[in-house]
């Protein structure tokens, strides 16, 4: 039977392997597939919301490749991308999703998805991989 100590470092293994590889998956995508990965699973319009746009509409010109987004923009969807990723490799693509929109209590209760749009990407990240390792 494994103790207490060798069962935590599984864990945190586990939520290392999980980050480095939804960090990988994240750096090698272009900001199209991107934003038409994070449309097609969140929607447009709470895309946009994390984006930090008024204009849902936007999000479809950047997965069709149409135009780019602004850097801070750009750097928030890379950032949900890799949360969903991280956490969808440890549970499912529709937890990684209800986790996003879900009031957190890491987060003040607020939702992941909303903390990206106001730049606490760290916050939101630290917040994920607790969540990994069942925190």
């Amino acid at each position: 039977m494994p103790s207490e100590t060798s069962t935590a470092s599984a864990t945190v293994t586990r939520s290392t392997h999980s980050a480095e590889r939804a960090h990988a998956i994240t750096v090698r995508m272009h900001i199209s597939e991107i934003a038409r990965f994070l449309q097609h699973n969140l929607g447009q319009r709470l895309t946009a919301r994390i984006a930090n746009i008024n204009d849902p509409k936007q999000v479809g010109k950047w997965a069709a490749g149409d135009s780019t987004p602004r850097p801070e923009s750009e750097q928030r969807l890379r950032a949900a991308l890799q949360v969903l990723q991280l956490i969808q490799d440890a549970e499912s693509l529709y937890t990684a999703r209800a986790w996003m929109i879900g009031m957190n209590p890491q987060l003040e209760d607020e939702a992941p998805a909303q903390c990206i749009a106001d730049g606490r990407m760290r916050d939101v990240m630290v917040a994920a991989r607790a969540y990994v390792d069942g925190g």
